[in-house]
């Protein structure tokens, strides 16, 4: 299939910026240029709605897989996420979650009979970064579209030049791993280390291992998604394709 701009994207993009009435032929070249670099970039041609184009990220190459049976709570794949993505010895800025579940488990010290970690069960439970398919909650709440997925990997990562800390993202993850910097006022998460996650290296019990990415986020105990997070424009690009079950005209 032969790939390129057509001038009918040309014109749907300018519809969506509002400058239809006033495209001359100077610029539709212009715009032409530019969209030729985003829309490229993107390859998302087929994917602009009347209002705002759906970016729709591919799923991700490999994950973390966690076994709490191995993780003896050491916490070295923290201080080795930091020490690499950050240059500090930080384990409140690890995109791993260790020390929140370390004592008590995922469900706290009121989890009661099921009560985990080592003042519980003994099993530690890590918290990891399932790098969600589509539509990924965290991308999707951004409003910067400051998260996309890595060229190499897949796997989601957030653009720190064009978050703006509003921590919407943090919001949006049902499993609450990103993580915020205070210091610069950044979201950050695990983007696997471009391959070769460094936590996965630093464990002693090889609790944690990088794996082929299959679909986790059905698996376990997460928090809703907070449909109201998400903007409007990309709330009405969305309702186009998940149209609700019995709704489907297509389907009479």
């Amino acid at each position: 299939m032969k790939r390129g701009i057509h001038p009918e994207l040309i014109e749907l993009a300018a519809e969506a910026a509002g400058l239809e009435a006033a495209l001359s032929r100077r610029g539709f070249l212009m715009f032409s240029a530019c969209a030729v670099g985003g829309i490229t970039a993107l390859g998302l041609c087929e994917a602009f709605g009347a209002d705002a184009p759906l970016v729709i990220l591919d799923n991700a190459k490999g994950m973390l897989l966690a076994d709490p049976t191995r993780c003896v709570g050491c916490q070295r794949c923290e201080l080795a996420c930091t020490e690499f993505n950050d240059g500090r010895a930080q384990p409140t800025l690890s995109r791993i979650k260790i020390d929140r579940s370390l004592y008590f488990g995922p469900e706290g010290p009121t989890g009661g009979p099921r009560m985990q970690g080592s003042w519980g069960n003994g099993l530690v439970v890590q918290g990891v970064c399932r790098q969600c398919p589509h539509p990924v909650p965290c991308a999707t709440a951004c409003p910067q579209d400051a998260i996309t997925d890595d060229p190499k990997t897949g796997a989601r990562v957030v653009n720190a030049a064009a978050c703006v800390g509003c921590r919407m993202c943090q919001r949006a993850c049902p499993w609450n791993v990103i993580s915020f910097d205070e210091q610069r006022q950044k979201s950050s998460k695990c983007f696997l280390c471009n391959g070769k996650p460094k936590c996965v290296e630093a464990c002693p019990a090889e609790a944690l291992r990088y794996v082929p990415w299959r679909d986790l986020t059905r698996e376990g105990e997460k928090g809703g998604v907070l449909l109201s997070l998400i903007p409007a424009n990309k709330a009405k690009a969305c309702a186009e394709c998940h149209v609700p079950s019995g709704r489907n005209p297509a389907a009479k």
